[in-house]
């Protein structure tokens, strides 16, 4: 199988205030609008909201956790405050080495916002 395109599907029980959050408070660029549905840019990726699939499938579905890299995690506690975007965790640098931060979107979703820093082993090419 060769897969050419991959998004992640947000599917809400309140599809306009979702469409807000993502277009208004983080800011992203939308992709292409449909009827019944946006999708926008995310880094490499794309997040699509269906307005158009089933309210009753979110309410069976588990929270989803979106892993979302920025260069400067200050910066970007900075901007999400002044959208009055609710953050469940200040940026702290994890065990693991990354600087990390959570915020929430509307349904509750947890947004992991990552900094990886420059001296980590994700930013250093280890082939010899």
């Amino acid at each position: 199988m060769e897969i050419l395109s991959s998004r992640t599907l947000l599917i809400s029980r309140d599809p306009a205030a979702l469409t807000d959050f993502y277009r208004n408070r983080l800011g992203l660029a939308v992709a292409r609008e449909y009827p019944g549905g946006i999708v926008f840019h995310a880094g490499a990726g794309f997040l699509e909201i269906p307005a158009h699939l089933s309210a009753e499938a979110a309410e069976a579905a588990p929270p989803d956790v979106l892993w979302l890299q920025v260069r400067d995690a200050a910066a970007a506690r900075a901007e999400l405050a002044a959208a009055e975007v609710a953050i469940l965790a200040e940026p702290e640098v994890k065990p693991w080495g990354l600087i990390e931060m959570t915020v929430a979107d509307p349904d509750g979703r947890r947004l992991i916002v990552v900094e990886i820093p420059a001296d980590h082993p994700l930013r250093r090419d280890v082939r010899e």
